[in-house]
């Protein structure tokens, strides 16, 4: 399907991105189709049946064969009841008349009804959507089988219009605490503009970090007509019609979702805290090469703590740490964390090391970690570092660039070593579990490697400048 040309939308001139927007042209075949899939008709049992399922209605009949099932039907197409096993009794079915014969699926129920991986309130809402999806599936099978081949999302022509004015607003934004108001028009506007729109402004953005990132997709549920922002077509039934990524707000078909690109552009208002988020997530979202809490920490150490006896490896007060790290979630690049709200350096350091250690997936990924491990056995130094510097072109490019700035810091600590007393092997004792952990969660895999751990940070510090 082509997407709308600009002359479309050039026949005013453009005052406001929002109202201006003029969506693609949808593809309505499946929705049409779902108009006209058959609608449920309960079969109602006659008489009280005993033993009844307090979670079933009076569509339930009791045990009754599937020829008797048949006959209650009486062929009326979206026609169904439920009945009880007679070769299994406590085992319920659900028999459907669709297509001019009866199906008969096994039914359960856990407090929701389902019959598959959906799970419903209520029958009838399992019914309509059986229905939608048997009727779309059997009139569209070929249609939907080729529903990712010509997708609009490599073509968002409309959007053109768009990408100068939303890529200047998120260009701005950046700039911008998450706690910042804005006024009530700008945000209506900004909030109108679907993710597929943010995304073409943010391809066109060279201010953005060009960092790859894969979409975090999770089945959702759309009130509403929704259709799928990759094909362009219908997102047919009752619940969970497609994905919507957790992060952008793409909305696609579960099918369409194995295709879409991995260049997922994190919607800040959607990264709801600094901590305990997706490294990648978090600079996309905030624009930035590394996580800000990352460059505001050790700006500060480095302003007035490079000296400190123990840098690194005492403790602060863990009350003020968590209160750093609150800081950070609430306020952003705004957090206070200077000389007159934290005299001591060591809360500082501690709210940095809590940063790494609270990422889901460290900084040494989990992908990697054992490549590291393996490096760090090499008895031959040159080998070793050769090794070293060969899975590091193996990271993130997001995850690449905060070890490359946190080692240089992490060096400039060393050159102090006569006033702090911590050298490259004192700080990869307290780096190494920080920065890298095992993918199983093992106490004796992380016993075991500790000395690895250890071993690989004291060479990323004393060899920065010829590593990264």
């Amino acid at each position: 399907m082509a997407a709308s040309s600009n002359s479309s939308l050039s026949g005013s001139s453009v005052s406001s991105d929002a109202e201006e927007y003029q969506p693609p042209i949808w593809k309505s075949y499946l929705y049409q189709l779902q108009q006209e899939a058959p609608r449920p008709k309960r079969i109602i049992c006659p008489g009280e049946v005993e033993n009844r399922p307090k979670y079933y209605g009076r569509e339930f009949h009791g045990i009754i064969s599937r020829d008797q099932a048949d006959q209650l039907l009486g062929g009326v197409e979206g026609a169904y009841i439920l009945r009880e096993s007679q070769r299994q009794p406590g085992c319920y079915t659900l028999a459907l008349r669709f297509g001019n014969q009866t199906l008969n699926y096994r039914l359960f129920y856990d407090g929701k009804h389902f019959v598959g991986e959906k799970r419903f309130e209520s029958i009838h809402d399992l019914v309509t959507d059986g229905l939608i999806t048997l009727y779309i599936e059997t009139k569209a099978s070929e249609y939907i089988s080729k529903m990712t081949t010509n997708p609009i999302y490599e073509h968002i022509g409309y959007a053109t219009l768009l990408r100068e004015k939303v890529s200047r607003r998120l260009s701005r934004s950046k700039n911008e605490s998450r706690k910042t108001s804005v006024t009530s028009e700008e945000h209506t506007a900004v909030e109108k503009i679907s993710s597929l729109v943010r995304r073409a402004a943010l391809t066109h953005n060279d201010n953005h970090f060009n960092y790859e990132k894969t979409h975090n997709f999770k089945v959702h549920t759309f009130r509403g007509p929704h259709w799928c922002e990759y094909c362009a077509n219908f997102m047919w039934g009752l619940i969970a019609q497609g994905v919507r990524c957790s992060d952008c707000g793409l909305n696609v078909h579960k099918q369409c979702s194995k295709h879409v690109p991995n260049d997922c552009q994190p919607d800040l208002k959607r990264i709801k805290k600094v901590y305990c988020c997706d490294l990648t997530t978090l600079v996309k979202a905030h624009n930035t090469q590394r996580p800000m809490v990352v460059d505001i920490c050790i700006r500060e150490i480095e302003a007035r703590g490079l000296k400190s006896e123990g840098l690194y490896r005492v403790s602060g007060f863990t009350e003020h740490i968590e209160d750093v790290k609150m800081a950070f979630d609430r306020d952003g690049e705004k957090a206070d964390i200077s000389a007159n709200t934290y005299p001591d350096i060591n809360i500082i350091t501690g709210a940095l090391k809590l940063y790494f250690r609270d990422l889901p997936i460290p900084v040494i990924t989990y992908d990697t970690y054992s490549k590291f491990i393996e490096a760090a056995k090499i008895a031959n130094a040159d080998e070793r570092l050769e090794a070293v510097h060969d899975v590091l072109m193996l990271l993130p490019p997001a995850h690449y660039e905060t070890l490359r700035y946190l080692m240089i810091h992490l060096k400039k600590v060393t050159m102090n070593e006569k006033d702090n007393f911590m050298n490259a092997e004192n700080l990869g004792i307290v780096f190494g579990p920080t920065l890298m952990r095992p993918p199983e969660d093992s106490t004796l895999t992380t016993l075991h490697d500790m000395r690895y751990q250890k071993l690989i940070v004291q060479i990323l510090i004393e060899n920065e400048d010829v590593l990264f």
